[in-house]
């Protein structure tokens, strides 16, 4: 049956409007200006609850296959979407095997067969032993390459140097493809040493991954990326430090992006109390000022989106009882909440729910190349769309939590900003209190000419 969605605050076109939008077959069909109702359509009034394009997350780590147990696709793409998150990027490095082969990479593929409740696409990895098969991966659908500059934290995932990038750059330039890379040279370690002395301390684990690392680390790929005219997205950017040199580069003309994610948003150093390894992340959260640098380079179209860098493990993994720094697994599980914890922060900052559609919408479909049918309520595009209520407050509870382990800062966290339902080509992925079994997601793989 065809559906139709009514609300008093439709985003269209970066405006809120009264509205109709009808859908049929997965797609958007017409929009129409205030309430109708069509004979034979089933409509959705959802009053004034916003309604705006579904949420894109580029920067997931999903672990299927081989570490399900941390996180698969049935339990990462419940909770993306009652989280508003209609299209997810997975990352290559926490399955097992890695998507560092086509082989590989077809594992992954075939593992998520009648799993996922929204889209995914992947991205495949490049490490120092498989720049020989790189063009062999890069045909393969995969939507670009990921890389690390320092230990990835997975054995079978090992960091990159300057010259295995010179080596992979002009395959990637060949192949019209991007390259996304954790910005961190480990090079002082003085922090390090004040860490083995104090593991339980989150400023010594702080001074264990000063800026300097992810600076000197973005000035190298700001330096190839020049070289080489590769396409090169900056991955979670947590040293305000850095948005001088990328500012210059981007006024230059260089194909760069950079991405912040809302835990450095949300929290800061001043905050975490010791032993508290549920923050623990690489590179880590900041200081206070280094934050609202970030905000402010948001509000002024610096950094181009805001994706989770969803990262879970077990409980045993991020040593909650022991309160080691050291041993703690370094990753933030935030997939099921980015809306609100970004929402709630970014309407202290000023921003308003049309920022909020831009920076995780509207500018990670550009980036993907996926705006011609995501993120845009617009005629002939999926019908992917959140319905939430931006006045609404919520408290994150355990109990609510869909990911595979409840483990997380944002626990107990009051919260504004409430998703109601979330639509994926037009059908009901997720609606609030009631269950849906549907798994409808695709894969979606980039097609070489």
């Amino acid at each position: 049956m065809d559906r139709s969605i009514y609300s008093e605050r439709v985003l269209l076109n970066n405006d809120f409007i009264e509205a109709t939008v009808f859908l049929n077959n997965g797609k958007i069909s017409s929009i129409e200006t205030g309430y109708v109702e069509r004979e034979g359509c089933l409509m959705d009034n959802c009053g004034s609850y916003v309604v705006m394009p579904g949420l894109i997350d580029s920067h997931v780590h999903i672990n299927e296959p081989g570490r399900t147990e941390w996180e698969g696709f049935v339990t990462a793409t419940s909770a993306a979407a009652a989280g508003g998150i209609t299209t997810l990027v997975d990352m290559p490095l926490n399955s097992s095997p890695v998507s560092v082969s086509k082989d590989f990479f077809f594992a992954k593929i075939k593992s998520t067969e009648n799993k996922m409740k929204v889209d995914c696409g992947f991205w495949g990895g490049l490490i120092p032993n498989n720049i020989e098969n790189l063009e062999e991966l890069i045909n393969s659908g995969v939507l670009g390459i990921k890389a690390f500059l320092t230990h990835s934290g997975i054995d079978e995932f090992p960091n990159v140097t300057e010259r295995d990038l010179r080596e992979a750059m002009p395959i990637l330039k060949k192949n019209n493809t991007m390259l996304l890379v954790h910005c961190e040279l480990d090079s002082d370690h003085s922090g390090k040493k004040l860490l083995e002395e104090n593991p339980t301390s989150y400023l010594a684990y702080l001074s264990s991954r000063p800026k300097e690392w992810e600076d000197k680390a973005i000035a190298l790929m700001i330096q190839l990326c020049e070289e080489y005219g590769v396409r090169t997205h900056i991955v979670h950017l947590s040293s305000a430090n850095s948005l001088d040199q990328l500012n210059k580069a981007k006024q230059k003309g260089l194909p760069i992006t950079v991405e912040t994610c809302p835990h450095y948003l949300f929290f800061n150093a001043e905050e975490i109390s010791d032993a508290k390894t549920e923050y623990k992340c690489a590179p880590p959260i900041r200081e206070q000022d280094n934050n609202a640098q970030l905000w402010r380079a948001l509000k002024e179209g610096e950094i181009d989106f805001v994706v989770t860098d969803h990262s879970p493990a077990p409980p045993e993994l991020k040593e909650l009882e022991s309160g080691d720094f050291q041993k703690a697994w370094g990753g933030i599980a935030g997939l099921q909440f980015s809306l609100p914890v970004f929402w709630t922060k970014a309407k202290e900052y000023n921003l308003t729910v049309e920022n909020v559609s831009q920076l995780m919408s509207s500018n990670v479909a550009r980036f993907l190349e996926l705006d011609d049918r995501k993120g845009k309520i617009a005629i002939g595009f999926d019908a992917d769309i959140t319905v939430w209520n931006p006045e609404g407050k919520i408290t994150i509870q355990e109990k609510d939590v869909l990911h595979k382990h409840s483990t997380s800062p944002y626990l107990n966290k009051e919260l504004f900003g409430e998703v109601i339902k979330t639509y994926l080509r037009g059908e009901i992925v997720y609606q609030k209190n009631i269950t849906n079994d549907s798994f409808i997601g695709e894969a979606i793989l980039l097609k070489k000419n």
